[in-house]
Parts: C-alpha cells; structure tokens; sequence
C-alpha cells in the first residue's frame, strides 16, 4: 500500500515538465521510489546541459489539483493503483498518473474503440452508432474520443451500455465545446479519462497521447471512416504497435473519407461491416495475450555507474529527428542495449533526447 506522501510524490514526479512516461519509469527503477527521484533531480538537472532546470510542482500544488479534483467529482488514480484501466496498464509504459469520472469499473470490461472522421457522411455516422449499440448490448464497452463526427456517435449510442471519452485536455476542458450535453450524459453513466492536469487545456500535439490511452484500453480498434492524413490513422498505426486488433470499414473509392480505411484495409488491417464480423474476431482473441506486456527494450543496470562524456556524445551522434528503436542506436553508439538506455535517459533530462513509448528515442527539438 503506497503512503500518501508517495503518493504525491508520484504525481510530482509525473506532472514535471521534461519528464514523460518513459523517463519517469526509467527514474522509478534507477532510484526505487518517486520521493528517491524528486531528491536525485537537483544534482540530474546540475549535471546536464539542460537551460532550465527539471523544477517539480511543489508539493502545495498538486494537494491543490487532488482537492480541485475532488471539489469536481473525479479522482486522480496511478498506474500501479487496482482501479487504473487493466489493459492500459500492461503498455511500456502506461500513462503513470489518469483523472477519471465516473465509473471505472467499464475500463474493466472487455472494451472495443471505435474512431474515424469529425466529418462523417450519414453512412458513416449509421455504421459506428448501430455497431457501437451492438457491441454495447454483447458486453463491450465502448471507448472514443468524444471528437464530432464517429467519436460522438459511437459514444451517445453506448451510453447506456457503457461507453469511456479519453480527453486531450483536462476533465473539466469539454472539447469539442458542442459535445457540452455528451460529456455530461457520459458522466453520469459512463467514464471520462484524461492524462492532463486539471485546468489543462488541451493543444494540437496532446492528441496523439489521447489516441495512445483510447486503444492501450482496447482490445481492438474500429475505424470507421478516415481521410488519408487523419488522427485515426495514428490511431490505427498506434494500435498496431500495442499488439490491439486493427479493424476497418470499407468504403467507395470516391469517397476521400474513405480513402485512409480503404489503405488501411490494403495494408493488412481486417475488413468489417457491422457489429457481428466485430464480435466474430474479438472473439478468437485471447484476452491475456492482449494484456500481456511485450518484452522491455532495456532495462536501466543501477551498476554501471554514471554515463561518461564519450558515451554521451557517441548517443548524441546516433540519434536522428525521426524516432529509432532504441537497440539500433544502441548498436551504432557501440553500447549494450541497457547501457544506451541510460545514457538516453541522461540525455532526455538534459533535454537533447526524447525516449518514446515502444522503445523508441529521438533527437529533441
């Protein structure tokens, strides 16, 4: 059981700029607790190139966002909390700290995402409310982004089933502002999850972590309809690598907004018409090897000692702009898999590296 100063430690940890999820796993396993790592970042940030140093929220302002989370009706849950969603919490790395309202007991459930375009035709719109409904009344429940357009109506057709909106911004950020009735019918029926701080308003480079929490809690993915540069195809590709079910429905060739489930159809993804041909491939999957986490990429080695200057530079020279798995660029920088994983994790806290989910790393901008 996790002491409530660990606690806040945890979310102090989470909540400081420059440290995302894969660093902050990284620090947990490097220093044994949250508390240990918030005491080891002044000498981290002294020791890097970093302009700014790694500053936490101090401890009065996270008790202040646990109170205005309180004061709303939602809570704040950790990873590592029995009531953080189950299929979430097997990616490398999940999300460390979650907001939910409402009842997480859906997350629990065997759940489906169903995504696809904000400017849906009327075919569109019929296909993901009626499949929505009927995976809904089979036991799934349903989970989206509360978007216009496939996210809306796969939502308000399952809200009485059960049905999850994943936010790009805070729980109190209702996003798009004409889904004010939605997100209050979801609520009070259903779930809403957000990785932001409360108050946080959410910008155009949040989203691709929305659509990385909406099929990490899916067994499998459905889209809809989806033009050829469109956040579900992100979604889908996101998917993928997560080991979830890529689904998609087809439609006219004619019809750009169906141009990107058409191509991901031609590139392997299973073709589906309505909710049974759903059911029918969910059903030969295995939930635990849903769930199972794939293989750590590396591990930090606490006996290596500290990075020197020519390892540092020799990853520093590896890395690119486009994200790379992280043993090729350990394998051009000449280090063992987990050495190059903590000189990478030096390099991101000075802010000269970005460690992404899936084992991957990248120059920083």
């Amino acid at each position: 059981m996790m002491s409530d100063g660990e606690r806040l430690n945890w979310i102090r940890l989470a909540r400081t700029h420059g440290i995302g999820p894969v660093s902050f796993f990284q620090l947990l396993r490097r220093f044994g607790s949250a508390g240990a790592a918030l005491d080891a970042l002044p000498e981290l940030s002294n020791r890097s190139r970093r302009a700014r140093p790694l500053q936490p929220p101090p401890p009065e302002q996270v008790e202040q966002e646990l109170k205005a989370v309180h004061r709303y009706g939602a809570r704040i849950v950790l990873s590592s909390e029995p009531d953080y969603p189950p299929l979430l919490r097997d990616l490398e790395p999940p999300p460390p700290v979650l907001t939910v309202l409402g009842n997480t007991g859906l997350a629990a459930r065997p759940t489906v995402a169903i995504v696809g375009a904000r400017n849906a035709s009327a075919a569109g719109r019929k296909i993901a409310r009626n499949m929505a409904a009927e995976l809904g009344q089979n036991g799934f429940s349903i989970v989206s982004g509360l978007a216009l357009g496939i996210d809306g109506e796969a939502h308000a057709a399952s809200l009485e089933s059960g049905t999850v909106a994943v936010l790009g911004g805070a729980i109190d950020h209702v996003y798009p502002p004409q889904h004010q009735r939605l997100y209050a019918e979801i609520a009070a029926s259903g779930l809403i999850v957000s990785e932001s701080p409360f108050g946080y308003r959410a910008k155009a480079q949040d989203f691709p972590r929305r659509n990385r929490i909406i099929t990490g809690m899916s067994m499998g993915v459905v889209v809809v309809e989806a033009a050829e540069r469109s956040g579900s195809l992100i979604s889908a590709r996101v998917a993928g690598e997560q080991g979830r079910e890529v689904m998609a429905v087809p439609g006219s060739p004619l019809d750009p907004r169906a141009a990107g489930t058409n191509s991901l159809l031609h590139q392997g993804a299973t073709l589906v018409r309505h909710a049974d041909d759903v059911l029918d491939i969910l059903a030969t999957l295995d939930r635990r090897s849903v769930s199972a986490p794939p293989p750590r990429p590396f591990e930090y080695d606490p006996d290596a000692g500290e990075p020197s200057e020519s390892e540092l530079q020799r990853v520093v020279e590896a890395l690119s702009p486009h994200p790379m798995p992280i043993d090729e660029i350990a394998r051009a920088s000449s280090l063992p898999a987990a050495r190059c994983a903590a000189v990478l994790l030096e390099l991101e806290l000075s802010g000269e590296a970005q460690t992404l989910p899936g084992g991957l790393a990248a120059k920083a901008f």
